[in-house]
């Protein structure tokens, strides 16, 4: 049985965090430029977004992802653990999830490889923090 006092929500707020390092790395120099053109995302279009709300959101999105990471983890803990349970989840929930959407919106093959992508070392750098966490 999987409990919330096996969690540790200290792990669980700076895992969250580490998306938003991934993501400047994911979005930015590495593939900024294919992500856009195939998003249809413009600088403009992303300078009229509240960021503050989108980043707000982002964070709490990414906290209880990494709450659902440690749990599945349960009270146990290690890098390999944590890893594993990380890419697990993005590959068996997250990845086939958004796989489902893209092929029914027709979306590119190659906007949901970057995506997909950035979710499951998104997940699994999530797990290794969880799993480390003392």
């Amino acid at each position: 049985m999987i409990h919330f006092a096996d969690v540790n929500f200290i792990a669980a707020l700076v895992a969250a965090l580490s998306g938003f390092a991934i993501g400047s790395l994911w979005y930015g120099p590495l593939f900024q430029k294919p992500w856009m053109q195939l998003s249809g995302m413009t600088k403009e279009k992303g300078a009229e977004a509240n960021m503050a709300v989108t980043f707000g959101l982002a964070y709490v999105l990414n906290f209880i992802a990494a709450v659902g990471i440690a749990m599945l983890m349960g009270p146990h803990r290690g890098m390999h653990l944590g890893m594993h349970a990380g890419l697990a989840a993005s590959v068996f929930f997250v990845v086939t999830a958004l796989g489902v959407i893209y092929l029914f919106e027709q979306r590119p093959l190659k906007l949901f490889f970057i995506n997909a992508g950035y979710q499951m070392v998104n997940f699994t750098v999530m797990g290794l923090i969880l799993g480390v966490w003392p």
